[in-house]
Parts: C-alpha cells; structure tokens; sequence
C-alpha cells in the first residue's frame, strides 16, 4: 500500500494550517458564506441540507486497519457514530460543526489521509476496481497506475478550475468491476497483439442529467504516454468545456457534441505537440511505486476449510459474499454495509473497530471500500473464513446478500442532500424489507437496484438492472423506473418505463416485476438477458398492471 512520504506529510499538514485559518475567519465574520464557499470545497466540506458534511479522501479505494480506526474516531468524536462508504470509494461524515473541521483534518492528517480535491471542479478521487492486486483475473495491479496518476492530478495547477468536476476509474480485469465506460476517463490494462502492456482509453462517460456510455478515445496506450496522454486531453476539455452552462460543462458533453472521432484529432494533436520530458514517467518510476503495493506474503500449503462440516447459514455467506483469490488458498470477502435497518453504506463506529480488527487478524491489516458502498478484505486465508464470518455475526455485519436484491446502491437522497428532490434512503430500505428473506433473494439471483433521490444520479440508478430515480412535482414525491442498466464491461443506461409511482407503489411494482423475471426466465438466465431477450414492453406491462 503507498505510504506518504515527507513531501506528502508536509503539505497535508499545511493545508490543514491554511484552512483552519480560514475557517477561523469565516466564524469571526471576516469571510462571507460566498467567499468561503471555494475554500471549504477544495478541502471536501459542504454545506447539505441540515449540517455540514465531510468528504474523506480514500484513494483508489485501499486503506489500512489504522485509518479505518481514525475514520471510526472521527464519527465518534465529532459526528454522530457512524460514517457513510459513498459510490467513489470515499467515506462522508454528515454532522460535523465547522469548527471542529479542522480538528478532524489534524486527526486525518496523523494516519496520511485527507478531503483534499474530494469536491470542487477539479479531477476527483480516482476509484479502481476493489479486488486489484487479489483478482485472480487481472492482468496486473491497477492501483500503482491509480496512485501515479493522484500524485499527478493533485493540486494540478492547471486543471485546479475545470469547467466541471472530472472523475476517472481504473480497472486491469476484463471483468469491469469498476465502472469505467461511466467516468469522464476510463482506464483499463490490457495487453496488444505483441503481448505489450499498456492502457485502454476511455473517454466521455458519465451518468447525471444526461447518462452517456463512455467511447474509445486510444485501443493501446504504451505505458510510458499514460500522464502525457491524459495531460493533452485535460488540455483539450479545459480549453474546449462549455463554461457558460454548468449542465453542458461535462466532457461527456463535449465528446458529443465535438464526435468520438474529432475529439480524439483534437487529442492527438495536443499529444504529439507537447514536450512529455516534464510530464511522461519511466520504468523505474514506475516500479518505484509498484514496490508500496506488493503482494503480501502470502503462505503456501494452506488446506480449505471443509465446509461440509460448516453450519448451512455460513456455508451460503461463503457462496454469495466470497470470490475467487488469485493466490492459492485465500479468498477475497465482501462485507455487506446493506443492513434494511441502516441506510445502504452506512457504518457504525463499532462495526468499523470490528472490521479494522478483522483486517489486522486475518488480511494484512488492509481494507478496500467499494463504489457498491461494500468493504472488502482482500487477502482472507480460505481456512480463517469461519473466523472471519464469526467476527461479522457479532458486529451484525453477516448479511450475505452482495450482487443480490439486497445489495441496494442508494444516495443520501432528501434526509441529507440541498440538491435532491426526494427521499431514496426510505425506499431502499422499502423494498430491501419486501425482499429480506435470503433464500428468496438467492432464488431470484443476481439483481441490481440503484436509487438515485435527484437527476444527478449519485446512486447511479442509469446503470442499475432496475434503477429509481426520486422527483418531485408539487410538493409530491414520485419515483421514475428504469431497467436494464449495466454497470460493467458491457454497459448500458437503463430504459425508462414511464409514468412515475408512489413510494408504495413502487415496491409493489418491483414485485411484480421481479416475480415476472423469475417465472420467464430460461434455465440459470441473469435478470439482464431476460429482460434483453424479452423487451422492454413485456416488463413494462407487468409494471404497470396494477399502477
């Protein structure tokens, strides 16, 4: 895992000096609201709808046990004892009083972490897919790549003011697990016809008002061109970005409008013309990085555990929550934070402790959130996976429902957010409560529900098999149905139903359509092929049969 060196330390800790003079100023009076606004997003603080809320920085998704134990500290001291694993990997703590923010950056800043570049129109946290550097299907870790490119993009001074915010994701799997053709740049490790590894470039994705299906922008990319590459194309989107219409300021925006094929001329010519001696990195840069995330030393000759033996309740957590590890005799565990009696990704101080715990007896003392607002404990020994899941009973972390009906990705929706129009975490619960019985929801098999409580699309509800999307006309709250989104290598935005429904009709709806699946599907068929070999009409009838 990277470890922060003095530079790093160094200016963490400056910014968290610059910042708490300024918010020293806003409370005394001498910084208005507006001018204080731009200060306290570049350091990943909002102002939401009851409170402050603080965006914590988790680059790449991977932290260690000790600094999920200063997230635990932080909701404990100055939230109220809990924290929320958000879509881009981050953890947000929605109570924080403005004048203890600093307090909580210091306490950041002793275990290397931060909210730096966590907001504002600037290029985010890059996110990865959550099992790299244990997929047994990756070419190689994508996380060195991740972490290159955060040193780079950080504090970047010209791309410090982008016409909008700008979001990457990395992957090095064929199997997309992290969203790529969804970001502004997606960026996959593949290998060319001469078995040379470099990237696969994707650009102009991105979900909000306005979901689009991200496009090839290069096939192969030698690994050396990665930062020139990405250098010319933020040069492109910084000088071309619409800055008059926030709502067409995304590239996703300008590829469309400008054409895949003259975005990428555009690209080109700024690629060929810059001098990449100040920007592109070499091998041995390269591997100086690579040698913070090396494997773990893993043991040899390590027997499975006889799962016969094994209570049939644990044996189905095993078959649903538990992956293939590319290291024989480890597996990778995903901890479910999709509780129906918590909001989807919420996490209790206790449960953090525990899981911290977890991480130190059991996965080399690291831990991976995931943008399905899920933990990962990448390196499980396959004989410890009884202790792992006795350790989740008793933090009430066992739910095995991931990649289920349960697994419901869900914003903070109206309870928490200015910009929303509705309530989404009620409605996740709704209907993580009709479909709560377990063998019901291994019955009905793989499903997606993504509940997005505005246009913005933070839950990501475009990309879900069913996504629900919260609006409001009148004062009334209403619920808008998409389905057959795809949120992986073969992507695709979900096609709108019609008519929106009620907060009770809907989970009735869902119902009707889930049982509708289960009844026409073929053999071992996944919601998603039904659903395409079916058509759209045939599901939205059953929707609509008692609407």
């Amino acid at each position: 895992m990277y470890r922060y060196d003095e530079f790093d330390a160094e200016f963490v800790h400056s910014r968290v000096a610059q910042f708490r003079d300024q918010v020293v100023r806003r409370l005394d009076g001498r910084l208005s609201e507006a001018e204080f606004r731009p200060l306290r997003l570049m350091n990943g603080l909002y102002l939401q709808l009851h409170a402050y809320m603080l965006r914590v920085a988790v680059p790449y998704g991977t932290l260690r046990s000790d600094q999920l134990r200063m997230l635990a500290h932080l909701a404990d001291k100055y939230d109220k004892g809990y924290g929320h694993v958000t879509t881009r990997q981050n953890m947000q703590f929605n109570w924080p009083v403005l004048s203890d923010v600093p307090e909580m950056l210091t306490d950041l800043a002793s275990v290397d972490m931060h909210a730096i570049q966590t907001s504002g129109n600037c290029i985010r946290n890059v996110t990865c897919d959550p099992y790299a550097g244990a997929a047994a299907d990756e070419i190689e870790d994508p996380r060195p790549m991740a972490e290159l490119i955060r040193q780079w993009s950080m504090l970047h001074p010209e791309f410090a003011f982008l016409p909008r915010k700008f979001k990457i994701a990395v992957t090095a799997s064929s199997q997309d697990r992290a969203m790529i053709k969804g970001h502004d740049i997606g960026i996959q490790v593949v290998r060319n016809e001469a078995g040379e590894v470099g990237y696969h470039i994707i650009v102009g994705g991105g979900l909000g008002r306005t979901p689009v299906i991200g496009q090839t922008l290069r096939a192969f990319l030698p690994k050396d061109d990665l930062l020139p590459y990405l250098e010319a194309t933020m040069r492109v989107y910084n000088r071309f970005g619409r800055r008059d219409n926030k709502y067409k300021a995304r590239i996703k925006i300008l590829v469309r409008e400008t054409g895949i094929e003259d975005f990428t001329r555009l690209v080109e010519d700024e690629f060929a013309a810059l001098d990449p001696s100040d920007i592109a990195v070499g091998a041995a840069e390269r591997a100086r990085i690579a040698t913070y995330f090396a494997s773990p030393a893993f043991e040899t000759g390590i027997k499975p555990l006889d799962m016969a033996s094994q209570p049939e309740v644990f044996r189905k957590w095993v078959d649903t929550n538990v992956v293939a590890h590319a290291a024989p005799g480890y597996a990778i565990v995903n901890i479910s934070l999709k509780d129906p009696e918590r909001a989807p990704g919420d996490v209790t101080t206790e449960q953090m402790r525990a899981v911290a715990d977890l991480a130190d007896a059991h996965s080399f003392g690291e831990l991976r959130f995931t943008h399905q607002q899920n933990i990962v404990l990448a390196h499980v020994r396959q004989d410890a996976l009884r202790a792992v899941w006795d350790g989740l009973v008793a933090a009430d972390l066992e739910d095995a429902n991931i990649n289920l009906i349960g697994d419901i990705i869900c914003c903070p929706g109206m309870d928490f957010c200015a910009l929303a129009t509705a309530r989404s975490i009620p409605v996740a619960q709704a209907i993580a409560e009709r479909f709560e019985d377990h063998d019901r929801q291994q019955a009905i098999g793989e499903m997606q529900i993504k509940i997005s409580g505005c246009i913005n699309a933070c839950g990501h509800h475009h990309v879900g098999h069913i996504g629900i999307l919260g609006l409001e006309k009148a004062g009334v709250e209403f619920y808008q149905v998409t389905l057959g989104g795809d949120a992986t290598q073969t992507a695709a935005i979900g096609d709108k139903m019609g008519a929106g429904f009620s907060q009770e009709e809907l989970v009735d709806g869902i119902e009707r359509i889930v049982d509708f699946y289960v009844g026409a599907r073929e053999h071992d068929e996944r919601f998603l092929d039904t659903y395409r070999r079916l058509g759209t009409e045939a599901f939205k009838e059953v929707l609509y049969a008692s609407a």
